[in-house]
């Protein structure tokens, strides 16, 4: 299936849904990486992700009578939506099994676009279970989400614009849940440019790729924990594994914290929500031994629910120490808060929650502890506002905030 002619015919095909995601030059993680990098924006696509290019696709080859079957898949958001979407385009039934966990955003989407959605398991791995289960009791078609090598085929559609929009591109980042990606962008990408590299990142609390990789063959990983649910899959793809195996150069894995600040790099400087899954490869870019590299991340999806997003901000500000709480021991007497805030308006501090607790010690009025959470510029500037505090007296100690 992984042939040319079937990439080019998957490219031209899937125009008929797709947006065109022309590469965004970054010109901030340029400098922090000293290269050239550029951003493939999948996030800005109909249903939010990459997924519609193999859905779209893998439906287009299938018989009438398969897509008069009904289909049915799992998938824990994206592919869910790019299903739903492109069976709607042929006016076909469809059944979503999602895990439990899924964002709400992406249960709701689902189903804006007609599709029946069942909420089962924890994990892909259990709604998939599920959904095979189904498809035995009522003939539906299965579509899996990535262990299909015509699903491949659309995904990797992505690379074919991505050469043809930056012929020098030395390195491509693509993003692993189950494989499908990988697979199909590797796999065009050495067709077309069998120098280049391309690069696959997980996350590390679900990083069943590099363990497969390791291993030689493919290996389950439980269990999974990572905020980037895309990509939250126990087993690789047993068809897709071999042309992983071939064509990808390096697996990479990054922590949750990584993504965070991620997360908050990408609203602040480029002003594009882009989710956790979708993240991975933008915090793989610190990880590269590579100076003066083209270097291209895919942003697969964008799909994140607003109290997740909330969330990661808070997070990503604390990480920056651009949120901070200290805590320090008052005198209980008038006057003292006022001394106190004072010496951080000194230093340009802004204070966005105070918590006063008189009951910290029996003798209160030897001391009440007072937390106070603020905001800061960074590093720099909160340590200039603990050290103004010790040279006012106090003994200033940082504590977890609590927003």
């Amino acid at each position: 299936m992984l042939t040319l002619p079937k990439f080019e015919e998957a490219s031209e095909i899937v125009k008929k849904v797709t947006q065109e995601t022309k590469l965004v030059y970054s010109k901030y993680f340029s400098e922090q990486t000293g290269n050239k990098v550029y951003l493939k924006p999948e996030n800005m696509q109909l249903t939010g992700a990459y997924k519609l290019r193999g859905a779209y696709y893998k439906i287009s080859t299938l018989s009438e009578e398969e897509r008069a079957k009904g289909l049915i898949t799992a998938s824990a958001g994206n592919h869910a939506q790019g299903v739903a979407y492109a069976a709607k385009c042929y006016g076909a039934k469809a059944v979503i099994v999602m895990p439990t966990t899924t964002p709400l955003i992406k249960v709701e989407r689902t189903q804006s676009y007609g599709a029946e959605v069942v909420l089962y398991g924890d994990v892909y791995d259990e709604a998939c279970a599920k959904a095979y289960e189904l498809a035995a009791e009522h003939g539906y078609t299965f579509i899996h989400p990535f262990d299909d090598l015509t699903v491949a085929t659309g995904q990797g559609t992505i690379a074919m614009e991505v050469i043809q929009e930056l012929p020098l591109v030395d390195y491509i980042l693509v993003p692993i849940g189950g494989g499908g990606l990988a697979t199909g962008v590797s796999t065009l990408a050495k067709l077309l440019k069998p120098n280049i590299k391309v690069i696959g990142v997980e996350p590390s609390g679900a990083a069943c790729m590099k363990a497969s990789f390791e291993k030689g063959e493919v290996t389950t990983v439980s269990p999974v924990s990572t905020i980037a649910d895309g990509t939250a899959v126990q087993t690789p793809g047993t068809k897709i594994f071999p042309y992983v195996r071939q064509n990808l150069d390096e697996i990479i894995t990054v922590d949750d914290d990584e993504l965070i600040v991620a997360f908050l790099d990408m609203v602040e400087n480029h002003k594009m929500i882009v989710e956790n899954s979708g993240l991975l490869t933008v915090a793989a870019l610190k990880h590269l031994d590579v100076k003066g590299k083209k270097i291209v991340s895919i942003l697969s999806g964008g799909n994140m629910d607003v109290i997740t997003m909330s969330s990661v901000i808070q997070n990503g500000l604390i990480q920056r120490d651009r949120i901070f709480t200290v805590s320090v021991l008052l005198p209980d007497k008038p006057g003292e808060l006022v001394r106190v805030s004072q010496v951080i308006a000194n230093e340009n501090g802004n204070v966005i929650k105070l918590d006063h607790n008189q009951f910290f010690t029996t003798n209160r009025s030897a001391a009440v502890e007072l937390r106070i959470t603020m905001e800061a510029f960074g590093t720099d500037h909160k340590n200039r506002i603990v050290k103004a505090l010790e040279e006012a007296g106090y003994t200033p100690k940082i504590v977890r905030p609590n927003l």
